[in-house]
């Protein structure tokens, strides 16, 4: 497994060693071991899939401690734009993201560590998104970030996007205070 390098501590990029014949593909996409061996020793609790149509934007979320949640993320089927912004406050890439491309052709798969808050925009219909949850779903512990928010200065790669309305309600940066 090739780790791709963020430039924001702990957030990797994944990508598996595929392999391909005539039949179709094969990977790994969890081994413990393997994951470890990368720095990931983190212990995931629930799986949870999302079917969205092109143009969703979900997020930015994350729960904030004792129910923090890290997150392994990646595309099943279709594409996504996913980003993953630093809200550790002691941070010094604090407010920083980053973004890339998960698509079922790539493979790649994101290590999201607690103290990030996380987003994803579809690229294409039917996308099939995938993610490992270090903690269980708490709704108390819920928050988020304003998905288009200037300081954050997030260049999403879709033209008007459909949101929840939970989601086109959370706070700008400015005004957040972060748990981490």
């Amino acid at each position: 497994m090739e780790v791709i390098e963020t430039g924001i501590k702990d957030l990797i990029v994944l990508r598996p060693k595929v392999f391909k014949d005539e039949r179709g593909y094969f990977f790994e996409s969890f081994n413990q071991k393997a994951f470890e061996a990368v720095g990931i020793t983190e212990q995931f609790t629930q799986d949870n899939q999302s079917l969205s149509s092109k143009g969703i934007v979900r997020g930015l979320h994350f729960q904030s401690p004792p129910h923090a949640q890290g997150k392994l993320v990646r595309v099943i089927k279709g594409a996504v734009q996913d980003v993953a912004v630093d809200i550790r406050k002691n941070s010094p890439t604090y407010g920083k993201h980053y973004s890339v491309e998960l698509t079922e052709d790539n493979f790649l798969m994101m290590f999201i560590p607690a103290g990030f808050a996380h987003g994803f925009a579809t690229l294409q219909d039917n996308t099939i998104f995938s993610y490992k949850c270090t903690d269980t779903y708490h709704p108390e512990s819920e928050g988020g970030l304003l998905w288009n928010d200037r300081e954050l200065n997030i260049q999403w790669l879709v033209n008007e996007p459909i949101l929840s309305d939970k989601d086109k309600k959370f706070q700008p940066f400015s005004l957040f205070i972060s748990p981490f």
